[in-house]
């Protein structure tokens, strides 16, 4: 199996900022929610901000109140921005409230500014409201099948795989450390000069919350890299991952699966028989010569598949015989006996 990228570049007006500004481990960010009031975003920006988390909801049956607002005031300043669920665990399924954050500002566009949403799961802070202890009173098991129904229901819903937001200690205690979840890009919460240990699901963190509150509005936080890789983070590369198979000395097929966020188009193979055989039939969108076969995928959607069909003629009926097959930077070679 291999991997092949093909980048598909968007444009957004204002997205960069006159400068670049860093944090000391990284791009500087904030985040906010209905507490933290209204905003100006232009003085976030100009402070170094760079990004901005923006609660959209918690549990079933609360939305942030300014979230438009605040939202849609972080993408006018120029700011990559994106949403937030407080999880409530043990009120509904992990799937039923991220549908609600979905359905309520949570969902990923790929406009280039908006990065995947976040399910952010820490300490229950209503504890003398609920009764429940730390973990909602769910054992670890329980609360990684929980975690699990909510993040596999957002990558269906929006094909991003959703941020995690948690602290080491809380993981360790309430899911048992999972490291099922190291797909999920990190957001570790510890307030201090350094992030510390992570869980051990993660060997590295995406973003760090090192304060509560700082120079900039809301808490203060780093994204771990470049402007340019956070940006990637928000307008991932098209990917289209090719695999193929001999299915006789006279058939193979090659099958093209885009597991990225993006309609990837124009993507064109080229293929070339070896062992003494000639083309005789292929797929649409294909020519052949000899022993030379071109096609042109006009265009694969994300979560769909396109499947090409090659028949051959050996001009032998033993030895070894097969095709190379080349589609962008990804190669494949099928042979059969």
């Amino acid at each position: 199996m291999r991997r092949l990228t093909l980048v598909a570049a968007i444009s957004v007006a204002g997205l960069l900022a006159p400068a670049t500004a860093h944090a000391a481990d990284g791009v500087q960010g904030v985040d906010v929610s209905n507490w933290t009031g209204d905003i100006d975003w232009a003085k976030v920006r100009d402070g170094g901000g760079r990004f901005a988390f923006v609660q959209a909801s918690e549990g079933v049956d609360y939305r942030n109140p300014r979230f438009e607002g605040q939202y849609g005031g972080a993408a006018a300043a120029g700011l990559i921005r994106g949403a937030y669920h407080f999880a409530q665990p043990h009120e509904t399924d992990g799937a039923a409230q991220a549908d609600f954050f979905v359905d309520n500002g949570g969902a990923w566009t790929s406009d280039g500014q908006t990065l995947p949403g976040v399910l952010d799961v820490e300490d229950n802070p209503y504890k003398d409201k609920n009764g429940k202890n730390n973990c909602y009173d769910l054992s670890p098991e329980d609360m990684v099948t929980w975690i699990g129904d909510f993040t596999r229901r957002y990558r269906e819903r929006t094909k991003r795989h959703a941020i995690i937001y948690t602290t080491t200690s809380w993981w360790k205690t309430c899911t048992g450390d999972s490291k099922k979840f190291a797909k999920n890009p990190l957001w570790l919460a510890r307030w201090g000069a350094e992030p510390g240990e992570l869980p051990s699901g993660w060997k590295k963190h995406s973003f760090w919350q090192s304060a509560d509150k700082g120079p900039l509005v809301g808490g203060q936080n780093s994204f771990n890299g470049t402007e340019s890789q956070l940006k990637a983070l928000a307008n991932p590369p098209a990917e289209v991952t090719v695999t193929g198979a001999a299915k006789s000395r006279k058939l193979y097929t090659i099958t093209l699966k885009n597991t990225g966020v993006h309609p990837v188009t124009d993507v064109r193979l080229a293929g070339r028989t070896f062992g003494g055989q000639k083309v005789v039939k292929a797929g649409p969108g294909c020519s052949f010569s000899g022993t030379a076969v071109r096609c042109l995928i006009p265009k694969v959607n994300p979560g769909h598949s396109l499947r090409i069909t090659i028949a051959t003629k050996p001009s032998k009926a033993r030895g070894t015989v097969g095709v190379n097959v080349t589609v962008g930077s990804a190669k494949l070679s099928l042979s059969a006996r």
